[in-house]
């Protein structure tokens, strides 16, 4: 059975949906400490990274470290793919710089839950925009991953996708997934997926996993001190 760990987690300061399914992922007695990250009105873009990205780090060094905490987890899915793999592992490095604690971050534990599934083509579920999933499908094809399918519940704005409910994850999630696929992926850390995932795995066969759960499950696997 896995121990129970103290995880540091940072999101947008408009994410409401992470830190609470986490808790509910994690080994019973695990501590979820959640900073927001603050950000613009509108969705992340290249140009909005570099003030978001200084803003996670200068937080990171204030709240953070061993003492208090087991792993650090950079819970922003569009942040880390829309830097790419060298920018989400240049991010990484420096949030461990200024914390001393391990760094995992969803864009990269994405990648790595669905390799350590030996996926190859993948159905995909976002709320995010044509142009915005093209930098995901990229940045999964990086690890060896190919889109098959994809679909996006097109949130709009902020105020549209702190709006989804679990039944509209859903239903998009049946939709999209089909035979051909190796597993299904549903990503951003404000869709909700906890209430539904383990029934939707088994009812379609194949592994399903969110950007929180991909986190989780990577968090874990970070060494813990005795």
């Amino acid at each position: 059975m896995a121990r129970a760990i103290r995880v540091g987690l940072m999101v947008p300061a408009t994410n409401t949906t992470m830190e609470r399914e986490m808790l509910g992922f994690l080994p019973e007695g695990s501590t979820v400490t959640r900073i927001g990250i603050p950000r613009t009105t509108g969705l992340l873009t290249r140009e909005t990274m570099p003030a978001y990205r200084d803003a996670a780090v200068q937080l990171a060094a204030e709240h953070f470290s061993p003492a208090t905490h087991d792993v650090l987890a950079y819970g922003c899915t569009a942040a880390g793919f829309i830097a790419g793999p060298a920018g989400d592992a240049e991010l990484a490095a420096e949030l461990h710089r200024v914390t001393g604690l391990p760094v995992v971050t969803t864009a990269r534990a994405m990648v790595q839950g669905l390799q350590a599934i030996g996926a190859k083509e993948i159905a995909v579920v976002t709320p995010y925009s044509d142009a915005v999933n093209e930098q995901l499908a990229a940045f999964l094809a990086d690890g060896g991953i190919a889109v098959k399918r994809m679909d996006t519940l097109r949130a709009a704005d902020l105020a549209a996708l702190c709006a989804i409910q679990p039944p509209e994850v859903e239903a998009l999630a049946r939709q999209t997934m089909a035979p051909d696929c190796d597993a299904l992926f549903i990503g951003c850390s404000q869709l909700p997926t906890q209430p539904f995932l383990a029934a939707l795995a088994q009812d379609v066969g194949r592994p399903v996993l969110s950007s929180i759960s991909a986190t989780v499950d990577q968090a874990l696997r970070v060494p813990v001190a005795a």
